[in-house]
C-alpha cells in the first residue's frame, strides 16, 4: 500500500486541479462570456474579466465581493457589471476596504457592529461618497507637502490609496454610459434625433443667426454628458471601425459618440452596448444574452484574435494556477519534513511526486502567460517572482534526484511558495502583465539578459536556502551528521558555481543592452550596482572556499550573506526611487525586506555559534574531531 500512497495522493491534487477548471456557466446572464468580451485598458488589450479582477483587487484587496442580502460572494466580473451598467446597486455594496482607524474616524464611518452588519473594513461608495471632497483635499496636501514616498506615514499611503480606489471606481461607473443614465437604448435614440436639429442649430448661432435654442441645448447636454466620460479616461470599449488598417484604434463611449456629432458613422457596437446596458438594468435576462451574442458574433471577423485571447486569458485567471501551486507546494513541505522525522521513504516519494506536479502547473501558468503576452518569461516584478520560483524549483529537484535526501525537497516547495507569496502580494497593485518600462519592448534582451540573470538569482537563493538548513539542522537538531554535511556543502558548492556563471553572463548583458540603449555600458544605476554585487559576493564564496579561508561552516555562512545581496538587487534598489530601473518607494515591501535580512542576520549569527553549541556537534555519532583537520571532519565540530 505504501508503494502505492504517493500516487494516490498526488491523483487527489491532480484532480483537485482539474476540477478546478471548468467554468460553471450561469442559469441567468451568460456573465461568462460577458468576461471575455475584450476592452483596453492600462495600455493592453484585455477581457472584461481581468478588467474586473484587477480593478477590484485595487480597491478591496480581493477578487470578490461579499453580498450580505443573498448570503453569497459575487465573482469581479459580476461586480464591475453591476458598477458599468446598474451602478445604484453597485453604489451599495461594500467594495471598498479601509484599515486606518483615523481615516474612517476623518469620513465619519461606522465602527464594527456586527449587530449593524459592520465590519469596521468594508464600506460602499454611497457611505464614502460624502467625505469624497475631504479625502481630496487631503491627497492634495500630501502629494504637495510630501513628494517623496518615502516621508509618507501609514495614514498618508491610506488616504492616497483610497482616493485612487474611488477614482478608479467613477472611471468604471462611466465607462458605458454616465453613471445616472437610467435607460441608455432611450437615450441614445434621443442622442440620435437630436444630432441633425442640433447641429444646424449651432451653426446658425456661429453665423449670427436665428437658432433653435431647444435644439441647440439639447445637444449641448448630452454632448456635455459624454464629454465628461472622455475625460474620465476609462476603458475603451468601442472596437475600431476599420480593424484591418488600424486594430488598434480602440476608443471610448464617448469618444463614438463626439465623432458622430462631427458627421462620421455611427459604429454597430455603440447600438450593441446599449442593449445589453438596457438588459441588464431591467433585468431582461433573454434580451441581455441576445445582445451579448450579436456583439461578440460581430467581433468574430476582423477582430477575432482579440476575441479568442480574451477568451483564453478568462480561462487563465479562473485556472489561477499559481494559487494551486501555492496550497501543493505547502503539502510537499510538510512530507519533505515529515520525512526528516521518521525517514519513511513513501513520504519523501509523495513530496517528489507532489512538487513535480507542481511544476508542471508552475511551468503551464508561466508558458500561458507568455502566450498571452507574447514576451518572454519576466517583463516585471511580479512576473520576476514568478520565474525566480520556478528556477528555484527545478534546481531543488535536480538536487533531490542525485542525493535523496529530501533537502532539494524542502528548499523548492520552500522557496517555490515563498516567491508565490511575494508574487501575490505584487499582484494587489492591479494588472500584472503590464510592461513596466518602455525599453523592455525588446524582445532579445528580455529573453537573454533578464531571463539569464534571473535565473542567477534563483540559483543564488537555493544555495542560501541549503546553507540555512544546514545551520538549522546543525544548531538546533541531531539530524546533521558528516555525511550530511558534505553533501550539503557540495550541493553549495556547484550551485554557486552556477550562481556565479550565469549572473556574471547577465550582468554583462545587461550591460550590452543598456549600452543600446541608453548610449552607455555602465552607469552605476543602483540596480547596475546590485547585479554586480552578487556577482562579486558569489566570486569571494568562491574564493574564499579555494583558499582555505573558511571551510564548511564558513561557506555556510557567507552563503546566507547571498540571500541578502540578491534581495537587495531585486527588491531594494526598486525601492530607492532612482535610478533607470527603480520601480517605485512600496514602505510595505520595504518593511518586509527588512525583517528578512535580519532573519538572514541571525541565521548568520548562528552559524558562528561556535561548535560545542551546535547541538549536532553533541550526537552520539559525531566522530572525535582531528583538531588540525578543522572543520573538515565532523560537520559541526570546528570549521571557520
Amino acid at each position: 500500500m505504501k508503494r502505492q500512497l504517493p500516487w494516490i495522493i498526488t491523483g487527489v491534487f491532480a484532480l483537485w486541479f482539474l476540477s478546478t477548471l471548468r467554468i460553471p456557466k450561469p442559469e441567468t446572464f451568460r456573465l461568462d462570456e460577458f468576461a471575455e468580451v475584450p476592452v483596453v485598458f492600462s495600455g493592453r488589450h484585455q477581457p472584461v474579466d481581468s478588467l474586473a479582477r484587477n480593478s477590484l483587487v485595487q480597491i478591496r484587496d480581493r477578487y470578490t465581493v461579499w453580498d450580505a442580502r443573498e448570503k453569497r460572494s459575487l465573482s469581479a466580473t459580476e461586480w464591475l457589471a453591476e458598477v458599468m451598467m446598474k451602478p445604484e446597486t453597485a453604489d451599495d455594496r461594500r467594495a471598498f476596504r479601509l484599515d486606518h482607524p483615523d481615516l474612517i474616524s476623518l469620513l465619519k464611518l461606522p465602527l464594527k457592529d456586527e449587530s449593524r452588519g459592520e465590519d469596521g473594513k468594508h464600506y460602499s461608495w454611497n457611505q464614502i461618497s460624502p467625505g469624497f471632497k475631504e479625502i481630496e483635499d487631503q491627497a492634495r496636501q500630501i502629494l504637495q507637502t510630501k513628494e517623496d514616498e518615502s516621508q509618507r506615514d501609514a495614514f498618508d499611503r491610506s488616504v492616497l490609496k483610497l482616493r485612487n480606489a474611488l477614482t478608479l471606481y467613477l472611471r468604471l461607473k462611466n465607462t458605458v454610459h454616465p453613471q445616472d443614465t437610467t435607460n441608455f437604448t432611450a437615450e441614445l435614440a434621443a442622442f440620435e434625433a437630436s444630432i441633425a436639429p442640433g447641429v444646424a442649430a449651432v451653426r446658425d448661432q456661429q453665423n449670427g443667426q436665428p437658432y433653435d435654442t431647444n435644439a441647440f441645448n439639447s445637444l449641448l447636454n448630452l454632448v456635455g454628458r459624454y464629454d465628461v466620460t472622455v475625460k474620465m479616461e476609462g476603458p475603451l470599449i468601442i472596437p475600431p471601425h476599420h480593424p484591418e488598417r488600424d486594430r488598434d484604434a480602440w476608443s471610448r463611449m464617448g469618444e463614438a459618440l463626439m465623432v458622430h456629432v462631427r458627421g462620421e458613422p455611427l459604429p454597430a457596437s455603440v447600438g450593441q452596448w446599449g442593449r445589453i446596458a438596457t438588459a441588464f438594468r431591467t433585468g431582461d435576462v433573454a434580451g441581455f444574452n441576445a445582445a451579448l451574442t450579436d456583439y461578440r458574433r460581430s467581433l468574430s471577423g476582423a477582430l477575432a484574435p482579440e476575441l479568442s485571447k480574451g477568451r483564453n486569458e478568462t480561462f487563465f485567471n479562473h485556472m489561477a494556477p499559481f494559487y494551486t501551486c501555492l496550497v501543493i507546494y505547502v503539502a510537499a513541505f510538510l512530507f519533505a519534513i515529515f520525512y526528516w522525522f521518521n525517514f519513511a521513504e513513501w513520504s519523501r516519494q509523495t513530496a517528489f511526486a507532489l512538487i513535480g506536479l507542481t511544476f508542471v502547473i508552475h511551468t503551464t501558468g508561466l508558458i500561458f502567460r507568455m502566450v498571452l503576452e507574447g514576451r518572454p518569461p519576466v517583463t516585471n516584478l511580479y512576473s520576476s517572482a514568478i520565474f525566480i520560483g520556478w528556477g528555484a524549483v527545478l534546481l531543488g529537484m535536480i538536487l533531490e534526484k542525485f542525493w535523496r535526501n529530501a533537502i532539494g525537497l524542502v528548499v523548492a516547495s520552500s522557496l517555490g511558495f515563498v516567491t508565490l507569496i511575494i508574487a501575490h502580494n505584487l499582484a494587489l497593485g492591479g494588472d500584472t502583465m503590464i510592461m513596466l518600462q518602455a525599453v523592455l519592448d525588446t524582445n532579445f534582451w528580455l529573453a537573454t539578459h533578464v531571463v539569464i540573470v534571473t535565473l542567477g538569482y534563483a540559483s543564488t537563493y537555493v544555495a542560501g536556502f541549503l546553507a540555512i538548513v544546514y545551520i538549522l539542522r546543525g544548531v538546533l537538531t541531531r539530524g546533521l551528521d558528516e555525511a550530511t554535511g558534505r553533501s550539503l556543502a557540495r550541493m553549495v558548492y556547484g550551485i554557486i558555481c552556477f550562481a556565479t556563471l550565469f549572473s556574471f553572463i547577465g550582468t554583462v548583458l545587461g550591460g550590452i543592452w543598456a549600452d543600446q540603449s541608453w548610449g552607455r555600458f555602465w552607469g552605476w544605476d543602483p540596480k547596475e550596482n546590485g547585479a554586480l554585487i552578487i556577482v562579486l559576493w558569489n566570486a569571494l564564496l568562491l574564493h574564499a572556499r579555494w583558499g582555505g579561508i573558511v571551510r564548511e561552516r564558513g561557506l555556510m555562512a557567507l552563503t546566507v550573506g547571498g540571500n541578502i545581496v540578491t534581495s537587495w538587487s531585486w527588491f531594494g534598489t526598486n525601492m530607492l526611487g532612482i535610478g533607470l530601473h527603480a520601480y517605485g518607494f512600496m514602505n510595505g515591501a520595504f518593511l518586509w525586506l527588512g525583517i528578512f535580512i535580519l532573519s538572514q542576520l541571525i541565521i548568520i549569527g548562528m552559524g558562528m555559534l561556535p561548535p560545542e553549541y551546535w547541538r549536532s556537534r553533541r550526537s552520539p555519532n559525531a566522530k572525535p574531531t582531528d583538531p588540525a583537520a578543522g572543520l573538515s571532519r565532523p560537520v559541526a565540530a570546528g570549521a571557520r
